[in-house]
């Protein structure tokens, strides 16, 4: 299951209740992004990159022969020799280059597209099965950040850059072994030239990888402040912090923005550097060749020829400058993807298994819904948050769990709910030890959660309903409703159950919303209903529907709810009182609150 996160600080059981959460950090830890992780990422796609790749290699062999063609057609019609046939299969190779073209650049782009989505997918997938604790590490912002902007920037550098190198390599060494074989002398003036142009310019692109790292992260940075202030809007407005809220996120993005200008300032050099080499080149070839020309060392076709090949080098060999750029970027996006890919998911395997999971003993109505053996748990291990609780929930009853904020309540919802596991003791839900008779999936099966703040999502009071089980028929769906005591909106909305509830269920009352979180738990049909504060906030008509709604769920199943309302604990059957990480006293309502006093006067 999951180790508990050493970072966090014991001895509060929710983050919540004041418990000192760890400032948010950076997903790092995977080792150096490299070309050979680059090249690991087009898995599943090589083949048809491969095809684009020979495609491109055929393209660039046939832009290479034309100049030899130019060539040859000068000369025939230098020697008033026919020259039809040099320009008919100079026509052809132009348009067999622009239709290979053609093709290899849609492949290109369908593969891009496609790595892309299988990156989106894979970090996707682990962002919603990372350990809880991890949610409370990272800016949830900047997680989203490494899905949308880093994939979009590594998608060039995995499909265009890597062929383009491959194939402004052959271009290139073929442009040049050609130049080469035409005229070595105005070679060497050629790569002169070039070599000390390309070599500063490659100088000046050193440290390209850490700006756009720098940048963004900034970025990551800045969207996870936007997220946490509209998260926040309303107290945003009340408390008039616009400005200040503002002024935060502009200082991130302000860094982003310098952080891009020093890219830009050294890809700004790439295009002017080899604009400079090519101009160069061509007089210098000019000049040169001309002068060879004249001396009658060199034909007028030979240096046309030799042109040629100049000119059409140029791209690729400055493409290979500007690739090196992008490819940079690219390994800089993919250092932040492979930081978010390389932490650790919750497994749904036995934590340390006695007995096969299929294992059951039989049940009775004697056995408890869930029981605490001594169980013990800590965050960090000087810091214990649960300190032998020993407890038992019998079968459909309502049993409310009260105790000061940090006692533990929220940490033994999360017990149950296998976000931790026990460092002690045992915890038996229907006689089984949920820890290592049982997987994380069996468990969660069982139960039902309705969290405090009762997240409701954007969509329709009918997807929200179903959101656990999606195929759930009509009359199961009406059941739900008519447990959680939602039959009276469902009748008074407009569309009914196919009414838009808004961002967050903006558009529902909060006893609304807690009541369509009790019938979406309620769905399932769970053996065991966990909530937490569900009366927190509501008022006195709508806590005197939800303890109608507690009645009526407790012939169903078990419900364990975590209360601070008089109302709610004296509707419960029993009450277990926690104090300090461990069990004062469990009993009526009337023993407890005696306990509680007793404790209250002697200043406890």
């Amino acid at each position: 299951m999951i180790v508990p996160n050493s970072r966090r600080v014991a001895g509060h059981d929710n983050p919540g209740e004041c418990e000192e959460l760890p400032a948010a950090e950076e997903p790092g830890g995977a080792p150096r992004a490299g070309w050979r992780d680059l090249l690991r990422s087009t898995h599943g796609h090589r083949a048809v990159l491969l095809t684009a790749m020979a495609l491109s290699l055929v393209g660039g062999g046939l832009g290479l022969a034309q100049p030899l063609l130019a060539n040859g057609t000068i000369e025939a019609f230098s020697h008033r020799a026919p020259y039809g046939v040099w320009l008919a299969v100079l026509a052809s190779v132009f348009v067999a280059e622009a239709a290979v073209s053609a093709v290899a650049h849609y492949l290109l782009e369908r593969t891009s597209d496609g790595i892309v989505l299988g990156l989106r997918r894979r970090i996707v997938d682990r962002l919603l099965r990372l350990p809880m604790s991890r949610y409370q590490q990272h800016r949830l912002g900047d997680l989203i950040t490494r899905v949308a902007g880093d994939t979009t920037l590594l998608r060039d550098a995995l499909a265009y850059d890597l062929v383009e190198v491959t194939v402004g390599s052959f271009v290139t060494v073929g442009g040049i072994g050609m130049m080469i074989w035409l005229d070595p002398v105005l070679f060497v003036v050629v790569a002169g030239i070039v070599g000390l142009t390309g070599g500063l310019t490659l100088l000046l692109l050193k440290g390209i990888r850490r700006t756009v790292e720098d940048a963004q992260d900034s970025l990551g940075g800045m969207s996870a402040e936007l997220e946490r202030a509209l998260s926040a809007i309303r107290t945003v407005r009340v408390l008039r912090a616009e400005d200040r809220e503002r002024d935060r996120i502009m200082r991130l993005a302000d860094k982003a923005f310098h952080d891009s200008l020093a890219t830009a300032r050294r890809d700004a050099i790439v295009g002017p550097a080899m604009t400079l080499a090519v101009h160069g080149s061509m007089i210098a070839v000019l000049v040169v060749g001309g002068l060879r020309v004249a001396g009658g060392e060199a034909s007028l076709a030979e240096l046309v020829g030799f042109l040629l090949y100049v000119t059409y080098i140029a791209e690729p060999m400055a493409g290979l400058f500007a690739v090196f750029a992008m490819l940079q970027r690219g390994l800089a996006a993919l250092q932040r993807i492979e930081d978010v890919a390389q932490l650790p998911i919750e497994t749904d395997e036995l934590t340390s298994p006695e007995s096969p999971p299929s294992t059951r003993m039989p049940v009775d109505a004697q056995t408890p819904a869930i029981a605490f053996d001594n169980v013990n748990f800590a965050y960090k291990p000087d810091r214990p948050v649960l300190r032998e609780v020993s407890f038992v929930v019998p079968r459909h009853r309502c049993v409310a769990m009260v105790g000061p904020s940090g006692a533990g309540k929220s940490t033994i919802f999360a017990l149950i709910a296998r976000f931790y596991d026990p460092t002690a003791g045992r915890i038996l839900l229907d006689g089984r030890d949920m820890v290592r008779q049982m997987s994380v999936a069996e468990c969660r099966a069982a139960i039902g959660l309705v969290e405090q703040s009762a997240p409701i999502m954007d969509g329709t009071l009918r997807e929200n309903i179903t959101y656990g089980r999606p195929e759930a028929t009509d009359a199961e769906i009406r059941r739900a409703v008519e447990l959680a005591s939602l039959d009276g909106l469902v009748r008074r909305l407009p569309a009914g159950l196919e009414t838009h509830v808004g961002e967050h269920g903006d558009l529902l009352s909060g006893g609304e919303r807690q009541r369509v979180a009790i019938a979406r738990a309620l769905l399932p049909r769970p053996q065991l209903l966990l909530l937490d504060e569900p009366s927190a906030h509501l008022d006195p008509a709508n806590e005197a529907v939800l303890l109608r709604t507690l009645r009526q769920i407790a012939a169903e199943c078990t419900l364990l709810v975590i209360a601070h309302r008089p109302a709610t604990i004296q509707a419960a059957d029993s009450v277990i009182l926690l104090d300090q990480g461990r069990v004062a006293e469990t009993g009526r309502h009337s023993q407890v609150a005696a306990v509680i006093h007793d404790n209250a006067i002697r200043g406890e």
